[in-house]
């Protein structure tokens, strides 16, 4: 078997990264037909697929997803050999998958600090919700993640990094938002608007809307804005991150409700691939964050 090339892998890892032929040749200022024969080349090597061929997007076999990781190491230990950097010149990129809360509101403290530190590190940020993010990081879609909510995964290692909250919102002129104190039976009948399914928040809500008499869910969206504008237009309650809160409480659009009778804390959790390899910029990535690298005391199983 003929050695398999660094333009080989970066063929590879490229096509895996960016979903078509296309796209990773313009990546890697490389001819589409050129990408082509390479990862032919390397599949031919190897005696096995590494892609299922699907119009417009192309996705990697069992045997590609085993191989990703090892590929992107490889490059990447090949970066830092020839990069020659000091700490304080630490250059890269981190692929950061966050979910709603996090990537909508918290995107700063999660990143700002680093940025300013380290200019030169590019960083790619997607955001869904937890569910989907986790899918990223186990496909290897994402480098690291920062989701709401327990991670319990045999392939992934979680680590807290800041403690967080839901709050129980309303329209200011809605009946619960004029009441000076608030009971439990106060909630029933009430109409809610809720996260999609697959949401961290979604799941944390329903688990704290078990203690109160029955309501009912008026509608589901995706988004954190979306929802508060149905609630400040006065279509119902919502249990909504803090951090998102804020601007509208200050403008006196939007009350929260005191419900100390509900547990709407949660814990926001860094993740990693066990299988990742931790470049100097993601090992630099992760110490920025001042919490204990995966496998310490503080990780989440």
């Amino acid at each position: 078997m003929n050695a398999i090339s660094i333009r080989q892998l970066e063929v590879f890892v490229g096509i895996a990264t960016l979903g078509t032929v296309r796209a990773c040749a313009a990546n890697i200022h490389l001819s589409q037909p050129a990408a082509s024969m390479a990862l032919a080349e390397l599949e031919k090597q190897l005696d096995c697929p590494l892609f299922e061929r699907t119009p417009g997007r192309m996705q990697l076999t069992s045997r590609g997803k085993q191989l990703l990781p090892h590929a992107r190491e490889i490059l990447e230990r090949l970066r830092e050999m020839q990069s020659q950097q000091d700490e304080r010149e630490l250059r890269g990129e981190i692929r950061i998958g966050a979910s709603n809360t996090v990537g909508n509101y918290l995107i700063g403290d999660l990143v700002g600090p680093f940025v300013r530190q380290h200019p030169r590190v590019s960083l790619h940020v997607s955001v869904d919700n937890t569910a989907n993010i986790i899918n990223q990081l186990l496909e290897h879609s994402c480098d690291i993640a920062c989701v709401e909510g327990p991670v319990n995964h045999p392939q992934l290692e979680a680590w807290i990094w800041r403690d967080d909250a839901l709050v129980v919102c309303a329209a200011p002129d809605h009946p619960l938002a004029t009441k000076t104190t608030l009971k439990k039976q106060d909630f029933a009948g009430m109409s809610w608007i809720m996260r999609e399914r697959g949401s961290a928040s979604r799941a944390l809500t329903e688990q704290a809307l078990n203690v109160l008499p029955g309501g009912h869910v008026l509608m589901e969206l995706g988004q954190v804005e979306a929802i508060k504008q149905a609630v400040i237009a006065g279509l119902g309650l919502a249990c909504l991150p803090q951090a998102a809160t804020q601007d509208a409480v200050a403008n006196q659009r939007l009350r929260i409700l005191d419900t100390p009778f509900l547990d709407l804390k949660r814990r926001l959790s860094l993740v990693l691939h066990k299988e990742r390899y931790r470049s100097q910029v993601l090992s630099a990535f992760a110490q920025h964050l001042h919490s204990p690298e995966p496998g310490s005391s503080g990780t989440e199983n």
